[in-house]
């Protein structure tokens, strides 16, 4: 291929409108596996039940310590900035009265996001982690399912988290941004 016909190709990114008319209008499915990352759509492999089990187990366990103090949202977009919209498999939202039915939400409602990984281990960190620290997630939890350890991203400056590591599962963890609410995760694996 020569230089000029390599010059005249051009790469469309959507805009988080631009992926939300798509499903408006039925171009993309609610039951697509796909999520918006920095404009470009990413199809997600299908949940095994290792991946869907974990997300369950977790939700019991969040649900039963934030209470009414937080909302739990189990694989829901988040919208960062006008070129994103991952869906974590789960949030930990501040509360909102509209239970957040009028907008997703965005960077500045989420406390902490977990992603469980099965066969996305690389994508989550690779990617996914990266961009939430751009966009000033708080913390990040990755379940790595293979190797049966949760690793803890903390602390976001200049896109990255100045904090990274496995968290002890045998020691209950405290749950960013609400006070007294802490979490024992030995039960996953």
């Amino acid at each position: 291929m020569s230089a000029t016909a390599h010059a005249r190709i051009h790469y469309w990114r959507f805009t988080v409108d631009d992926y939300q008319r798509m499903g408006e209008t039925g171009i993309l499915h609610e039951d697509d596996r796909v999520e918006l990352i920095e404009g470009e759509i990413v199809a997600l492999p299908p949940i095994g039940s290792p991946h869907g089990g974990r997300v369950k187990h977790l939700n019991r366990i969040l649900a039963g310590a934030v209470g009414e103090y937080a909302i739990i949202a189990v694989q829901d977009p988040v919208v960062l900035g006008i070129r994103s919209e991952p869906e974590p498999d789960i949030a930990i939202l501040r509360p909102r009265p509209d239970f957040y039915t009028d907008a997703h939400p965005m960077a500045a409602d989420v406390l902490l996001l977990i992603e469980v990984a099965d066969s996305s281990l690389q994508y989550d960190l690779n990617v996914k982690v990266p961009l939430y620290a751009r966009h000033g997630i708080p913390e990040v939890w990755v379940v790595d399912i293979a190797h049966r350890q949760v690793l803890r991203f903390s602390r976001p400056a200049n896109g990255t988290y100045l904090e990274q590591g496995p968290i002890n599962l045998k020691a209950p963890i405290a749950l960013p941004g609400l006070p007294g609410c802490a979490v024992q995760l030995a039960a996953l694996f």
